[in-house]
């Protein structure tokens, strides 16, 4: 398969400006120390994408898990990089879908340009209202399984140098780290700290399923339905699955 537009093939491992990064590799792994310092397992991923903004021309990031049929939504950086990170998940649509597809590296550095508008039509129109106007997502996991996405944010187009996609490799190498390292509970019996996510993809997947019985449709047609509402009414997908949940919305009446 050959390289599309926007994705980033890993580079050459001969690169000079890998060779000479043992000093910039310190730098970033005492960033990283320093940002996880005293930090409890439920805000690790929100720490480290705050030490990626502070890292790289950035001005925002998210994570991301796999998810069945949607990416699930972990931390970010700020409230503007959730948003955008839900945009992602809500439309099926993006840099996001396409690492967790492939497991490779998405570079897309100006929304605004051709190859991003065929590629992205719907997501690139909303990112660009949104101000968005370069993004740069890194699969987390091995070479063999991507288990989520580390989504960087900027509002300016332009690509990350040799040096930067290194720092954001790195990034995304100690996020998988954290996310498998992490314990799933935490001490004095208080609640896992993944809890809240399940119980939000949960939510999720009991539309989809409340969707399926009030139009008779499978799960596929059932989230593009909760999906294309969602945009339509410019909301998240989860936001609609709450609605539907607590029986504030129904697909089966106008």
């Amino acid at each position: 398969m050959g390289v599309r537009p926007g994705d980033d093939p890993g580079g050459n491992p001969d690169d000079p400006g890998r060779r000479a990064g043992s000093g910039a590799y310190e730098q970033v792994a005492e960033a990283i120390a320093a940002g996880l310092r005293g930090a409890v397992p439920a805000a690790v991923p929100g720490r480290l994408c705050a030490v990626a903004v502070a890292l790289l021309p950035v001005s925002g990031a998210s994570v991301s898990l796999r998810g069945d049929g949607m990416p699930v939504h972990l931390a970010a950086s700020s409230p503007y990089a959730a948003h955008l990170a839900q945009l992602q998940a809500t439309l099926g649509d993006g840099p996001c879908r396409n690492v967790l597809q492939t497991g490779r590296p998405v570079l897309a550095r100006d929304l605004a340009a051709a190859d991003c508008a065929r590629r992205w039509p719907v997501f690139a129109q909303q990112a660009l209202g949104a101000g968005l106007r370069a993004v740069y997502a890194l699969p987390l996991g091995s070479d063999d399984t991507c288990v989520g996405t580390l989504d960087l944010y900027r509002d300016m187009p332009g690509g990350l140098t040799t040096g930067q996609r290194r720092t954001a490799r790195l990034v995304a190498g100690a996020m998988t780290v954290a996310l498998m390292d992490l314990p799933y509970g935490v001490p004095d019996g208080d609640e896992p700290w993944l809890s809240g996510l399940a119980a939000d993809h949960d939510r999720v997947h009991q539309a989809i399923g409340m969707i399926m019985v009030q139009l008779g449709i499978g799960a596929d047609e059932a989230l593009a339905r909760l999906r294309g509402d969602a945009f339509a009414r410019g909301r998240t997908a989860l936001e609609v699955a709450l609605d539907v949940v607590s029986h504030r919305r129904r697909f089966d009446s106008p």
